[in-house]
């Protein structure tokens, strides 16, 4: 078995899901042409054939399809493709020359719709963003300005412990003097 032609997903070309994914690919293609050469139904509106997916036995046929319209075309697409399934079916058998030509059904492709609903959830935080921006744009914080300390308060206060520090050093020393006990200082 030749491994070279390769689909993606890493099996060889000459797999069942391979040649399902073939075959829809085929089946797209057909029903897409029929709908645009052979279907006269009134009821067809504006129909696009994004996907056909087969199982893998090769029994069953999904086509998805999007509609530009109302809901009212959007049914009749329904009802005209739902009534020219049998003429379809057999001009798949036809071209595709299978000794058992698939079942065929049709669904409405549903990405389009998903995917307008996101840009709209999207464009709705970004207004949402903007609005707070907006208002935080003259705010004031509650507190201090910088709550946080700098680099040039740490310094100052660096500054101020190491001569705390010797102040005490002196003091110990004095101590230690008054105590009658010799450091090692002087």
């Amino acid at each position: 078995m030749n491994h070279a032609s390769a689909v993606p997903g890493g099996r060889p070309a000459g797999t069942p899901r391979a040649r399902a994914l073939k075959l829809g690919d085929r089946i797209a293609e057909i029903v897409a042409e029929m709908l645009e050469r052979r279907i006269k139904d009134p009821r067809l509106g504006f129909v696009t054939v994004t996907e056909a997916r087969v199982t893998g036995d090769l029994r069953d046929a999904t086509v998805y399809y999007t509609v530009y319209g109302s809901d009212d075309e959007i049914a009749g697409t329904a009802a005209a493709l739902a009534s020219a399934t049998g003429l379809i079916r057999s001009e798949v058998g036809r071209q595709t020359g299978l000794k058992h030509t698939p079942s065929i059904s049709f669904s409405r492709d549903t990405v389009p719709d998903t995917a307008r609903t996101i840009e709209d959830l999207v464009a709705r935080a970004r207004a949402a963003d903007a609005a707070v921006a907006a208002a935080r744009h003259g705010a004031v914080p509650a507190g201090e300005p910088d709550p946080y300390r700098s680099a040039a308060d740490r310094d100052a206060d660096e500054g101020d412990a190491d001569e705390g520090n010797a102040d005490e050093g002196n003091a110990d020393h004095k101590l230690a003097e008054g105590a009658g006990v010799d450091d090692g200082r002087r």
